[in-house]
């Protein structure tokens, strides 16, 4: 058993804790349910922002802490005024020590749209992610049968939020539906944890052109990006090499300036 089989075993267990803790009733009084969702998609696609989904991330199972002091209000707000497209929260506690209060404190100050980072294997933690605020949900398709990527997506998608989906490789592809609005490819093999971007690179073609294509983890240096824009990618998710950082926004930033620096650089000629 792999490690996202690990989390995927637990979390279904913790949404069953759930459901009993919090009915769906209770939920449904949040304030967040009755605003206008930020398109996620719209972001990434806008021309005066960067594309990258920056990630606030306390720790991982691979890496063990990464940044335990950083608060989520300071380096969210940071990295959106660095020029991130969205923000990517880990809500999951158990393996990543992340809280859904992270999320509902980043939506607090910020303008752009929240990604709800976790396990989605359970239409009541799609309610939750519109209860704590987030625009977005992660459905990750190594953990989904094809049926169950089209019934979250599409219960997801009534209740106004956008979906992203990430594929590790390319048979996962099959379970792509129309109610996505973005494909993501994780760079990061499983098995091994190792990570190359050279995943994305073979799997872009392969992914319908209707959807935000965005590549996933690995991702440390603009060479990378260029290559991946080059290659058509319009988003790139980030984490862990901004979040390593003892100031991961202002990391964000210099690497987000770089890369329009050499973006126009390259246009000119």
């Amino acid at each position: 058993m792999n490690i996202l089989q690990k989390i995927t075993a637990h979390k279904h267990l913790e949404v069953a804790q759930r459901k009993s803790a919090r009915p769906v009733a209770d939920l449904e009084k949040s304030s967040y349910f009755e605003r206008d969702v930020l398109s996620l998609r719209l972001h990434l696609l806008r021309p005066d922002k960067s594309g990258i989904i920056t990630e606030f991330k306390r720790h991982s199972p691979s890496k063990g802490d990464i940044n335990t002091d950083a608060t989520v209000k300071e380096v969210t707000m940071g990295y959106a005024n660095a020029g991130a497209s969205g923000l990517s929260v880990l809500t999951d506690e158990q393996f990543f020590k992340g809280k859904n209060a992270d999320l509902t404190a980043a939506r607090e100050v910020n303008n752009i749209p929240v990604l709800r980072k976790d396990f989605i294997v359970d239409e009541y933690q799609i309610i939750e992610a519109k209860a704590i605020g987030a625009d977005a949900i992660l459905l990750i398709a190594e953990c989904l049968e094809k049926a169950e990527v089209a019934r979250l997506a599409r219960f997801a998608k009534s209740l106004g939020l956008e979906i992203l989906m990430e594929v590790h490789s390319e048979r996962q592809l099959d379970k792509i539906t129309t109610d996505l609005d973005i494909i993501g490819v994780n760079n990061r093999n499983l098995e091994t944890f190792e990570v190359s971007i050279d995943t994305s690179l073979a799997l872009f073609d392969k992914i319908p052109s209707e959807f935000v294509r965005i590549s996933e983890s690995g991702i440390s240096n603009v060479e990378a990006i260029l290559t991946l824009k080059a290659a058509g990618f319009q988003g790139f998710l980030i984490g862990e090499h901004f979040m390593q950082d003892k100031n991961p926004a202002e990391k964000a930033r210099k690497f987000i300036a770089e890369i329009a620096a050499r973006s126009s650089v390259s246009e000119k000629v």
